[in-house]
């Protein structure tokens, strides 16, 4: 069987630094890759992963169906609408393009697979940057976005409560004892049958959905509103065995490969 081809959009950012040294000062910048547990487990898997961060997505992400389509699932983690909307040129040059986000639900609907994971940027974000809610991605989400700051910051960390059916083909040996998780987007679950709740957030941190699975037109959808790596989701959550095994699991769902 081929590999299926799995596009992963956003996970990436750079931070500039100014650095005082007595009289002295000089500034730095750094590009960092959040990504990086993921690539690893799905290195040499049924999943051929292209990650493009999101400096890159901003230009490189398909503007038609057909080029999304050369993908069987995309992953958008901890990338905010604006990166996807304001091509240069529209922000710069006054031009108008293709709507990547109505591209994208219309992808989904005709069969494609969809993830959206959590993220300072995805859902609605820190201070409302992700700005997912009321866009045609949300339309495709088993989950609806709040209209404001979503984070859920949790530093004494949460357990995740595992209520769907451990047969559920992206719960299968994974088991109900999973590692701490320090913080999540909090997001509603949509009405309808074809939306499973499958692992939420204790009553005490609220109780909210942690892990979603969702049919739109032909296409599948999961929203995990925790991280895929560092900080929300610690380095002994990605140490666990069960963290190949959840993504394999989401990944093979998505793509109808279960």
């Amino acid at each position: 069987m081929s590999r299926k081809k799995v596009l992963l959009v956003g996970e990436s950012w750079m931070t500039s630094a100014t650095h005082y040294k007595g009289f002295d000062q000089f500034g730095s910048v750094t590009f960092h890759l959040g990504a990086e547990p993921l690539v690893k487990v799905l290195k040499d898997s049924d999943f051929e992963l292209t990650y493009m961060p999101s400096h890159e997505a901003v230009n490189a992400l398909p503007f038609t169906l057909e080029g999304l389509q050369a993908y069987d699932a995309i992953m958008l983690s901890d990338i905010g609408a604006n990166s996807i909307l304001l091509h240069p040129d529209v922000w710069l040059h006054g031009k108008p393009v293709a709507n990547r986000i109505k591209l994208i639900r219309d992808y989904t609907r005709a069969g494609g697979g969809l993830v959206m994971i959590g993220g300072y940027l995805t859902f609605q974000g820190i201070d409302g940057r992700g700005r997912w809610h009321r866009t045609a991605v949300e339309d495709a989400l088993p989950v609806t976005c709040l209209p404001y700051d979503d984070r859920i910051e949790v530093p004494e960390g949460f357990r995740a409560e595992i209520v769907g059916d451990p047969a559920h083909p992206v719960l299968k040996g994974l088991g109900t004892d999973w590692p701490l998780l320090l913080g999540a987007n909090e997001v509603t679950l949509k009405d309808g049958p074809d939306v499973t709740l499958l692992a939420r957030l204790p009553e005490s941190e609220g109780g909210h959905p942690l892990l979603v699975a969702g049919q739109f037109g032909e296409g599948r959808t999961i929203a995990w509103t925790s991280d895929i790596g560092p900080h929300w989701l610690p380095t002994p959550f990605v140490d666990w065995p069960g963290y190949a095994t959840l993504w394999k699991n989401v990944l093979a769902y998505v793509t109808k490969t279960v």
